[in-house]
């Protein structure tokens, strides 16, 4: 007799959403890059994609940045497909999930996580700056758009939107 109807899932099946950790730093660039330049270039011109991310971003800027943020990570296997944030005021400074990756549920499970954190927080709405490509996604876990914004890059202007979601009480 065969365990062939039995199929375990592998390793790489199992998605993990965890906490920064040091070391993190350049996996957490190529997922913001490729999302960028694999992504988001649907809907900005090449040389809005370069001014976005450029592939010589400064390393110790780029590290400053992340570790200030304090991420959550997404893990699929050993490979990080994603990460997001959010602050102690509700601001979703950086939500990304690798160009390689799209539309398998990645986003949906780091917003997951920035809801349950939020309601941790006791916050009373989440904010995001968020780009044209992101917006649907946004839109689609409830935020609507406050503002349109132009915001000016390495000399280019890049329409985004700041987005904003009431949460109920207790998140």
């Amino acid at each position: 007799m065969t365990d062939s109807w039995l199929k375990l899932p592998h390793r790489e099946d199992f998605m993990e959403i965890r906490r920064f950790r040091l070391g993190d730093e350049a996996a957490l660039f190529r997922v913001y890059f490729t999302a960028i330049h694999e992504i988001a270039c649907r809907d900005y011109s090449p040389e809005q994609v370069e001014a976005w991310a450029p592939a010589d971003l400064d390393a110790d800027l780029w590290t400053n940045r992340v570790r200030g943020i304090q991420p959550f990570v997404a893990v699929l296997g050993d490979e990080i497909v994603g990460y997001a944030d959010v602050q102690q005021d509700g601001y979703v400074d950086h939500f990304f999930v690798s160009g390689a990756r799209p539309r398998q549920g990645i986003g949906t499970r780091l917003m997951a996580r920035i809801h349950e954190e939020a309601r941790s927080l006791g916050l009373a709405e989440l904010t995001s700056d968020v780009s044209k490509t992101a917006e649907p996604f946004f839109a689609l876990h409830g935020f609507h758009v406050v503002e349109r914004r132009f915001p000016v890059l390495r000399g280019f202007t890049l329409q985004n939107a700041l987005m904003r979601k009431v949460l109920a009480r207790g998140g």
